[in-house]
This record gives structure tokens, sequence and C-alpha cells, in this order.
């Protein structure tokens, strides 16, 4: 598809509201804390896999997927760079050791395919790294499945023309300049190399047991509703009877401690007082 289509495509759509989207997506969490009790209470192992180019939106998605979940439950896996000892070792086997355990969801943001994505394009492993990497991930993957885990893997698609908007958009905010790395800007003037290594990569790994599903990211809202909603439509998740809990009365005051004097505690600075005196100017009761 052509520039000239895409805009027009991008200019066609009908966005969510704010307020359709925070109403939408407290929904869809609410939804995923009854996925986070099945999983515990079934001792389901759950994996997710986040793949997509470079500002695609993986990172807002699973924040806002995981916003509400334990982090003793919901994991988020995002591996650096392989170590010299990782090099040398068999290609999945620092994935193998982030797997859940029964009761556990695993989130990789970036996963095994950076071997078919930017390891491929970006010259670090060879061919033959590469061809054996294609051969194993299908059967890597079954034995996952198998085992019992449920896997599934989500390709986040955007648009050269809004990837390089947040890009610029990073450039300008000091709050999200450690996201630009060099490997990003390479990314751009190879747009045509990522696009050929990921349609090998759809074309060799979208298998009937392990599908690829392909998320619509120009639209960084509408991506996490579409995925988050698609996602919980794939598990066959139930209700999980929670235990009742009652807040117990406080007991009455026995008198038999006394506090500490305040001036013996080192209290951070009230800025947040100081503040709202300065922006607002009331009298503090």
């Amino acid at each position: 598809m052509g520039k000239d289509n895409k805009q027009s495509k991008q200019a066609g759509r009908v966005k969510l509201s704010d307020a359709q989207y925070e109403r939408e997506m407290l929904v869809l969490q609410t939804e995923l804390v009854k996925v986070q009790e099945w999983v515990r209470a079934t001792g389901t192992r759950l994996v997710i896999l986040f793949e997509g180019r470079d500002a695609a939106g993986k990172g807002g998605t699973i924040k806002r997927l995981t916003e509400f979940l334990s982090p003793r439950i919901a994991r988020i896996v995002a591996l650096p760079t392989p170590t010299e000892r990782e090099r040398g070792q068999w290609y999945f086997q620092r994935y193998v050791a982030h797997l859940p355990a029964p009761g556990e969801i695993v989130l990789f943001d970036r996963s095994w395919y950076n071997r078919a994505g930017v390891e491929r394009v970006m010259g670090f492993c060879t061919p033959e790294q590469y061809e054996l990497f294609m051969e194993q991930t299908p059967v890597f993957e079954q034995m996952l499945i198998q085992d019992g885990i449920l896997l599934r893997k989500y390709w986040f698609s955007v648009s050269d023309g809004e990837q390089l908007r947040r890009f610029r958009g990073r450039m300008s905010d000091p709050l999200r300049q450690w996201k630009l790395s060099p490997m990003d800007l390479e990314s751009i003037t190879r747009w045509e190399d990522y696009s050929r290594a990921k349609d090998e990569m759809m074309a060799r790994t979208d298998l009937p047991e392990s599908p690829w599903y392909v998320v619509d990211s120009d639209i960084k809202k509408h991506a996490r509703i579409n995925m988050i909603s698609h996602l919980l439509s794939t598990l066959p998740y139930h209700d999980v009877a929670m235990p009742v809990v009652e807040l117990p009365e406080r007991p009455p005051a026995r008198k038999t401690y006394v506090r500490p004097p305040l001036e013996l505690s080192t209290f951070v600075p009230d800025l947040a007082r100081e503040l709202a005196i300065s922006t607002r100017g009331d009298t503090p009761i």
C-alpha cells in the first residue's frame, strides 16, 4: 500500500473518544484480573509474545495490560543484549529460563523472534544460525504447547509514516528520549529489509498450533483495546470464587503505646503543600 493510500486510510478512521477508551479499558482490565485469578487457581502457564517494529506500541499495551495485575503472577521479560556466555548457549536457552511456573503469566517484550528480525537484518547472526532458528522455532513452540503452556503471539503493525512521527515525538520529549537508540534510527533506513524479514518470519512460523495475530497499531489506543480484547477471547478462563474478606473493627485504644517524638524522624519536605499554596493561594486548615 502506498503512502497516499495509508494517509487516506488513516484520515478516514473513526477514533474512540478518551472517555470511550477509558471506559472500555476498565472493562477489559477487570476481565484481566479475572484471568489472573483463574491462572493462579488452576496453575495455568500463559506466555504472551509482543513483537513489532520499534515504536509500534508494544510497551504501552503491556503497561495497560499489567496495570492492575500482581507482579508476583504477571511478569514482564525484556532481555538485554546477550552476554558472551549466552551467545555460546543454545539460542533458546536464555528464554527458557524465564518461562512461567504454574500459576504465572509471562509477557515477553520482544522474544526469541529477535533472531528473525533485528539479528538477521543487522547481521548479528550468520545465515546458518538464522536458518537453524527457523527450523527449530516451530518445534520449540510445539514443545511448549505440548507441555501445557498457553502461547499467544502478537505482531504490532505500524506504518512507516506513523513510526517516523513517533520517533520525532521521542526526540523532543525528555521523558521518552531514552527510548530512541541508534538501532532505532537505523531501522528507518532499513524499512524494506525489516519488512522482508517479517514476511519470511510470518510465512515460516505462522502455524495452526502457534499462529501470529497482527495488531494494527497506527492508533495506539485502538491497538490496546483490540489486542487485549482478542487475548481475552482466546483464553478459556472463568470466574474463580474469591475468599470473603471482612474488615475487622479496630479494637479500642488501650493507651499503652506512646509514639516517639516526631522530631526524631526525618520527614521528606512537604513540597506538595507548598505547591498547593503557591498555585491556589489557599489558606491551609
